[in-house]
């Protein structure tokens, strides 16, 4: 009995011990889940992260703050003699000792319970629900807090661990995220490392210090992609990276402090972390949806540009309001996001730049770039505000793409309009032209064709989309329709004049109706241009000018022409014996004549007051030059008709011509002057008209009046060869009167006229023989009065 009250006694002594132990392990784990957690700057509550959220651990389950399962397993292979150093806040996680096969089992067992009485359990326990309740309270406290406040600059590095994890635990840390205490036993292995190195340095470096530092280099890499990994997406995570960012931010600022020190890894920390800043932004920017297609949906650009902007604004507002808590000031959070977005958007739109080739995508990715993305739904914004006065919120765009984007819009709209302008010509010829159609009348009955309106409109809308870009557009896209609209005259007068000569009724006064109409439409559009794309665009505005008033004109000569054309047959029946007799030839000239008055009243002055003015001289001088033909003479006292005809004849067409608006005043007496002549029944009274003739026509030659004579019926004698010379000497001392006048120069009726006059060798012979039996002036031949005969 006694010795088996020693053994119950001796087991109870083991259960005791056993228990004691098994408290000691219990105690030793809580205690190394703590003191790097409670020593660590990055950890909330401690002095380097003073406005750090309390709900970080549960955003962030692998955070040093939650005991990680290789952690647990590490601590359990802790021997008593380390229960010291545990306390310490050192965990060692390696042993020098082997551990009993069969204790190692049992503290494997114990520690599984150990975690399951932890927060290892189910969600639904009543620990995890306090634990939610008092992080709730504890975000309610923040938020009325500082909650903008960045972290402080300057922290302190938590003791690192005397023996560090192996490669392979702290490769796993990593990979849960356990940046922190990753990190710690990263800096732990290098100064390992370092040491063993200078131990080592008056020696060759032996395979175990070589495959140490690539050891380093693996897991320096590892790290740095996995702080790679959490920058880039903690914009769309803010919630769940915002406790490792805190540590992804020590970390930097530690390794650039160790970036002269063996073992690490080349390049700056910092500049990785701007490099993982850009990439997040790059990545987020061409998420943005995008129609695959343009043939699908036309506003494609545009929807796909509001979408970028949106998001845009929800990313910059995240890293102001958010994102900047987890980082000191010296990384000027808010500023390196938005110069990656601006790298990242410039990069973008010259992607979208070679999918953008119809005039509404490049407007809309040009509006976007240039003042859209400055505006106030997305850099502008008020949510950004004041952060973004100190930033810049100009894009990262270069001078290149900007000219390229505006010299390929500007070449769209010149093919744009030029597509608009040939449908313009189509319209016109298969409404009006081609079916006969009379255009249309305005308000004040002239002839007009709305097609201008519709270049002026198309013109308007370019240059009005431009000025909502900037000036510097519009002033681009106005030279650009001007220049396009500079060859529409000509285009346009060359489709005229074929559809005309094409068309069976050529020569139907509906064109003339047609030619005024268009003289209208262009003289409105000039004026147009000029009144409002002077300022912006002078020279082609004058470019322009040039070429309408060159088709202006045209339309003018060819009205003009065309009415020429239809009264040659009438004027060359004139001054005949049916002409004395029948006046029918008179009233079909005298009906085209109102013709073409009906159509320059129908034309906006001045260009009717011009062609009447043209008309009405070519009329006249072709009128009075049928007398300078010889195709008839008035004898048996039929001048005094012929006189009488001229006159009224003479008058019913200055009539017309001035009630269409010719200012051509000084061709009114010519009737009236000739008709003196030619009804005088004395032929010695003939002289007293020859002065008012030739003062209001000093081109009225010898030649002509010849002519005239001969009309009447006197063709030779004294008294013809005295009217002649007194014409002579009147034309002497009028040419000497009018030679410094303006009018007599411009005013010539008879210059431009031949006159078909017969003359006789023997009466010149007759003439030189009197002149010595008659010496007196009268009677002597022109050649002896020192000129010789104007008619010769």
């Amino acid at each position: 009995m006694p010795q088996v009250m020693d053994t119950s006694s001796q087991i109870q002594h083991e259960d005791e011990d056993t228990t004691k132990k098994t408290s000691g392990v219990l105690e030793t784990f809580r205690n190394g889940i703590r003191p790097v957690a409670q020593k660590s700057p990055l950890t909330p509550g401690s002095r380097g992260s003073k406005n750090q959220s309390p709900s970080t651990p549960s955003k962030a389950p692998h955070s040093p703050g939650v005991t990680s399962p290789l952690r647990s397993v590490a601590v359990l292979f802790h021997t008593e003699d380390h229960d010291d150093e545990s306390q310490k806040g050192r965990p060692v996680m390696r042993s020098r000792t082997e551990p009993n096969v069969a204790r190692l089992d049992s503290l494997l067992k114990k520690g599984a319970s150990i975690r399951r009485s932890l927060r290892f359990g189910s969600k639904k326990d009543k620990p995890q629900d306090a634990f939610l309740a008092v992080r709730d309270e504890a975000e309610e406290e923040g938020e009325e807090g500082e909650a903008w406040e960045e972290m402080e600059e300057t922290y302190t590095l938590p003791e690192l661990p005397r023996i560090p994890l192996s490669v392979m635990q702290i490769n796993k840390l990593i990979e849960m995220e356990v940046l922190e205490e990753a990190h710690l036993h990263l800096l732990a292995l290098r100064a390992e490392f370092q040491r063993e190195r200078l131990r080592l340095a008056q020696e060759d470096s032996p395979v175990e210090l070589a495959k140490k530092e690539k050891d380093l280099s693996l897991l320096y890499a590892d790290l740095r992609l996995k702080m790679a990994s959490i920058v880039r997406t903690s914009v769309s995570l803010p919630a769940r990276n915002e406790g490792l960012l805190v540590h992804v931010a020590r970390i930097v600022q530690e390794e650039d402090k160790r970036a002269r020190e063996p073992g690490g890894l080349q390049g700056s920390w910092m500049d990785a972390w701007r490099e993982a800043v850009d990439r997040g932004a790059r990545d987020k920017v061409e998420g943005v949806h995008l129609e695959p297609s343009n043939d699908g949906n036309a506003s494609w650009l545009a929807v796909h540009l509001g979408l970028l902007g949106k998001a845009l604004l929800e990313d910059l507002e995240k890293a102001k309001n958010e994102l900047r808590r987890s980082y000191p000031p010296s990384f000027r959070v808010f500023a390196t996001y938005v110069r990656a977005y601006h790298a990242a958007v410039g990069r973008h739109l010259r992607t979208l730049e070679g999918r953008a080739t119809r005039l509404k995508d490049l407007y809309a990715l040009l509006d976007w770039t240039v003042r859209r993305y400055r505006g106030e739904r997305i850099m502008g914004s008020a949510a950004l505000e004041p952060d973004m006065s100190a930033a810049d919120a100009d894009l990262r765009v270069d001078d290149d793409f900007l000219r390229r984007l505006r010299t390929k819009f500007c070449d769209t709209v010149k093919e744009d309009l030029r597509a608009s302008l040939d449908r313009l010509l189509e319209l016109e010829n298969e409404e009006m032209w081609s079916v006969g159609k009379r255009p249309d009348t305005d308000a004040d009955r002239l002839f007009t064709s709305v097609f201008h309106v519709d270049i002026c409109t198309k013109v308007r809308g370019n240059a009005v989309n431009a000025a909502h870009v900037d000036g510097e557009l519009e002033r681009d896209v106005i030279a650009s329709c001007l220049g396009e609209l500079k060859g529409f005259p000509k285009r346009f007068e060359d489709e005229f004049r074929r559809r005309r000569r094409s068309s069976a009724r050529a020569d139907d006064p509906l064109w003339s109706e047609y030619r005024v109409a268009y003289v209208n439409c262009f003289s409105a559009l000039r004026v147009h241009t000029e009144e409002s794309y002077r300022r912006s665009s002078p020279l082609a505005v004058a470019a322009l000018g040039e070429e309408v008033s060159r088709l202006v004109l045209a339309l003018r000569d060819g009205l003009r022409e065309q009415f020429e054309e239809d009264v040659k047959p009438y004027l060359r029946r004139m001054m005949t014996r049916k002409w004395l007799t029948n006046d029918d030839d008179f009233d079909r000239l005298y009906a085209r004549a109102e013709l073409l008055a009906q159509h320059c009243a129908a034309a906006r002055p001045p260009h009717g007051q011009e062609v009447a003015s043209r008309a009405h001289y070519h009329v006249l001088k072709e009128y009075v030059g049928q007398l300078m033909k010889n195709k008839y003479s008035c004898k048996n006292r039929k001048h005094d008709e012929a006189a009488g005809k001229i006159r009224a004849q003479c008058s019913k067409l200055a009539d017309v011509f001035h009630r269409m608006g010719s200012r051509e005043d000084w061709l009114d007496p010519v009737g009236e002057r000739l008709s003196d002549i030619v009804g005088q029944e004395n032929k010695n009274h003939i002289k007293e008209h020859l002065q008012p003739l030739l003062e209001q026509y000093p081109d009225f030659s010898c030649r002509h009046l010849a002519a005239v004579l001969a009309f009447r019926g006197l063709m030779c004698g004294r008294e013809h060869r005295r009217i002649l010379r007194r014409l002579e000497r009147l034309r002497k001392t009028t040419t000497a009167a009018t030679s410094d006048d303006d009018d007599g120069r411009e005013r010539s009726l008879f210059g431009g006229t031949e006159a078909a006059v017969r003359t006789d060798c023997l009466s010149d012979v007759s003439v030189f023989c009197f002149s010595f039996v008659f010496p007196g002036d009268e009677l002597r031949s022109p050649s002896a009065a020192g000129s010789s005969p104007a008619w010769k």
